[in-house]
């Protein structure tokens, strides 16, 4: 028997990605550095957040959340699960499509590549 974490209500389970010690312009941050916001992977949603619309979050999905609210799991030596109300999900990455090519970036078109033969 599988042991699994299912959460309820309007919240997800995030696995929190790994704390940086640096900055990208290079500065080392303490231990215990405390960082307001943080970023994660959705592993699983409930089943309210699933059906409803209004939430157009996926699993497996990058979000930014602010780890306030979050409940920490113990279900993993590392510690890295966390249960996260929707409210507390601040932004979710997204990755547009690549521009077709004959269509230059920033040029409008009506169709998204499809040119009007007027």
């Amino acid at each position: 028997m599988t042991e699994y974490v299912e959460p309820l209500g309007m919240r997800v389970l995030v696995r929190k990605d790994e704390a940086r010690q640096q900055t990208k312009g290079g500065i080392v941050l303490p231990d215990d550095a405390e960082i307001p916001n943080i970023t994660g992977r959705i592993v699983e949603i409930s089943a309210q957040v699933e059906h409803d619309v209004d939430f157009p979050i996926r699993k497996y999905d990058k979000i930014l959340f602010n780890p306030k609210q979050a409940i920490p799991v113990d279900f993993e030596s590392d510690n890295l699960l966390f249960v996260v109300p929707l409210e507390d999900i601040v932004a979710v990455f997204r990755r547009t499509p690549q521009p077709e090519s004959g269509i230059a970036a920033g040029e409008d078109s009506d169709d998204y590549g499809e040119l009007d033969d007027d």
